[in-house]
């Protein structure tokens, strides 16, 4: 946001792209690379004290340190089937099956330029890995995949990382929710990040074969919450800003 401030011209710039990709997205909400566009108008980085606290923390260190690759482990799909099927690996793969995602998804929707942009800094890396673990976040939390469990994940994200352009989407989400229990379900999911460990930090290839159960009482993230899923196919021609007219 900084950016914004000290760069007028350019900052203007990048409201103009910000809402642009907000009015795409919620024409269609399936089309993931629109979101990745607006937070990257927004400024995508991770901030100084974000990525100073992922440092500092003994996991953080560990994980700079080595820089494993978490995708290594969520594209193989033979190896997480073989895991216990009470635990976190395998239930990331029926999660994955069961919505027709793969672990390069949100790699290929990410990359807003068309080339890849990796500077090789500790934020950069940080950056790449939350944005690889968030379908894990998604099993952990129990929210799915349609747009309010995406909402609520969003929501949790904002509360855990404080990232300024996940905090408008979710606001945005907030106040388009136009029913009191999506309300409740994003007040909730608030709540449930700040209540939590600090996910970001989390080392996933650790847990992955460990019971699910366990894993969230862990991680505190309690247990998952039930809700209606909405999905895009249910919504009128024009997307949520149809259904936002219309309500």
């Amino acid at each position: 946001m900084n950016m914004l401030v000290s760069n007028p011209i350019k900052g203007v710039k990048r409201m103009v792209e910000a809402a642009t990709a907000l009015r795409n997205v919620l024409r269609d909400p399936d089309d993931t690379k629109q979101f990745f566009r607006f937070i990257e108008a927004l400024g995508s980085r991770a901030p100084a004290g974000f990525t100073t606290r992922f440092a500092l923390s003994r996991p953080g260190a560990r994980l700079l340190a080595e820089r494993p690759d978490i995708l290594e482990r969520l594209q193989d799909r033979a190896w997480l089937a073989a895991l216990p099927a009470k635990s976190l690996g395998h239930a990331y793969l029926e999660f994955m099956q069961r919505d027709g995602l793969t672990a390069a998804f949100l790699v290929e929707a990410s990359n807003v330029s068309g080339t890849p942009d990796q500077t090789g800094d500790e934020a950069d890396y940080i950056g790449r890995r939350l944005r690889d673990t968030h379908d894990l976040w998604h099993v952990v939390t129990g929210y799915g995949g349609d747009l309010l469990g995406e909402a609520a994940v969003l929501t949790f994200t904002f509360a855990q990382t404080t990232n300024f352009g996940i905090g408008v989407f979710a606001g945005i989400a907030a106040l388009m929710a136009d029913e009191p229990d999506a309300r409740r379900l994003l007040l909730d999911a608030f709540a449930r990040g700040l209540r939590a460990a600090w996910l970001p930090g989390v080392e996933w290839e650790q847990l992955l074969a460990e019971d699910l159960d366990a894993v969230r009482l862990k991680l505190r993230v309690g247990a998952p919450v039930s809700y209606e899923p909405v999905h895009a196919r249910d919504l009128p021609p024009g997307g949520l800003l149809s259904k936002r007219v219309a309500a």
